[in-house]
């Protein structure tokens, strides 16, 4: 066990265990996004039509804040966006806990999805800028069990104190947020990497492309991931939408919903930190291509789920593929980044996820109403069989840019940046 132990955690960079640290207490206290319907519905007495706007302006910042965190992490730097995002995160989650009038509510919500989501691409890219190479499949995995085991507390904590008092979960989350904040202010410098900032027109050589969000949307190796990662988003976030609607429609309670749902990051925590050592020194693309296999037949196989039992097996299935997916995607995305462009490509990585969150409630709920439930979920494991084979058929272009730009990253001297 020791040795496994050093084998898992040993060796790794001591700004990634601060910005390790720094996730787990965020993640632990993400409580408003857990409640923010229950919240809208049961405390301010919205409608259900107007708690759906409430959430989807809530994606919407979260989609404009990931662009922006992108180019911020770049131009600006890693840590300054850090900051940036936290602090006016902390700020906004406040300033929508105390809204009383709705459109102040909506407001809140967009600004507070902007600043809350500004943080990812930039923290993925400081990830990859301290880790080296050979470490990156650990540190992400790492990272992927602190995310799940926050998200496990926060919703406990989340529970409680919403029994005490909702506006509490405001206080909490700004609170968490704030720690999070001091966490990267105190221990936490900005990484050597490349030079960042564009490159004018009249100065760029003959034949070479341009910089700036242009260019991540023009190279059709990285689009082509991103819009198979989209597609696997669409497949996954249905048990935010999809599955509650299908346990209740079998008479089953949300309580039960919780218990089955909890499946999920129970693995995850228990099994996550033995995964590297699964598919280390395995070609990515084969485990990704697997994933999409193991989670699409999980999500397929709840057109044949009518009782907690099996629901719950199906979660163990679909939860089988995330595991897999999430390590091999992360560092995958890493090595398709050019060192002085990762936040852009974190960014823009980061917006299928937030397009998938907005799109598939709508998309769920047009096939259910048009076609049945059960199609839903035999699509879903359609689509996962689609995504495998588009993940094999585009490996060895991906094998070949990641060397490439490997090989330039090598070259390229590293300067150092202001904290």
């Amino acid at each position: 066990m020791r040795g496994w132990l050093r084998q898992t955690t040993g060796g790794l960079p001591q700004t990634f265990w601060y910005l390790w640290a720094g996730t787990l207490v965020n993640r632990a206290g993400n409580f408003v996004i857990v409640f923010l319907a229950l919240y809208l519905t049961a405390a301010r007495h919205l409608s259900p039509t107007f708690v759906g706007l409430v959430i989807g302006l809530y994606g919407i910042g979260g989609a404009t804040g990931t662009l922006l965190g992108g180019v911020l992490a770049d131009r600006w730097g890693r840590r300054r966006t850090l900051l940036l995002s936290y602090v006016s995160g902390s700020s906004c989650v406040i300033v929508l806990g105390l809204a009383r009038d709705p459109w102040l509510v909506a407001l809140g919500a967009l600004l507070f999805g902007a600043g809350a989501e500004m943080a990812r691409p930039a923290f993925a890219a400081f990830m990859v800028d301290v880790v080296p190479p050979a470490d990156r499949l650990r540190a992400f995995s790492l990272n992927y069990w602190a995310i799940n085991l926050g998200f496990a507390c926060s919703s406990l904590l989340a529970g409680l104190l919403a029994q005490a008092d909702y506006l509490l979960l405001f206080v909490g989350d700004a609170a968490t947020t704030v720690v999070t904040a001091l966490i990267v202010l105190t221990k936490v410098r900005e990484a050597p990497r490349a030079p960042a900032g564009p490159v004018r027109m009249r100065q760029r050589p003959e034949g070479q492309r341009p910089e700036g969000l242009r260019r991540v949307f023009t190279d059709r190796v990285f689009i082509t991931f991103v819009g198979l990662n989209l597609l696997g988003a669409l497949v996954f976030m249905q048990h935010t939408s999809g599955l509650p609607i299908a346990m209740a429609r079998d008479g089953l309670a949300p309580a039960t919903f919780g218990e089955v749902i909890a499946l999920n990051g129970v693995l995850i925590v228990l099994g996550q930190l033995f995964v590297p050592r699964l598919i280390a020194g395995r070609d990515r693309s084969r485990v990704l291509a697997l994933a999409a296999v193991v989670f699409g037949a999980g999500f397929g196989l709840t057109a044949f789920a009518h009782t907690p039992l099996v629901y719950g097996a199906t979660v163990l299935v679909w939860t089988l593929g995330e595991m897999l997916n999430s390590p091999a995607n992360s560092t995958m995305l890493a090595d398709l980044s050019p060192a002085r462009m990762r936040g852009r490509y974190q960014g823009v990585f980061s917006l299928s996820w937030q397009v998938a969150a907005a799109v598939t409630p709508l998309l769920g709920g047009l096939v259910v109403e048009h076609a049945g439930a059960r199609w839903l979920w035999l699509g879903c494991g359609a689509v996962g069989v689609a995504v495998a084979v588009g993940q094999g058929l585009s490996g060895r272009s991906r094998d070949r840019r990641t060397s490439q730009l490997r090989a330039a990253e090598t070259a390229a001297p590293r300067v150092p940046v202001a904290a």
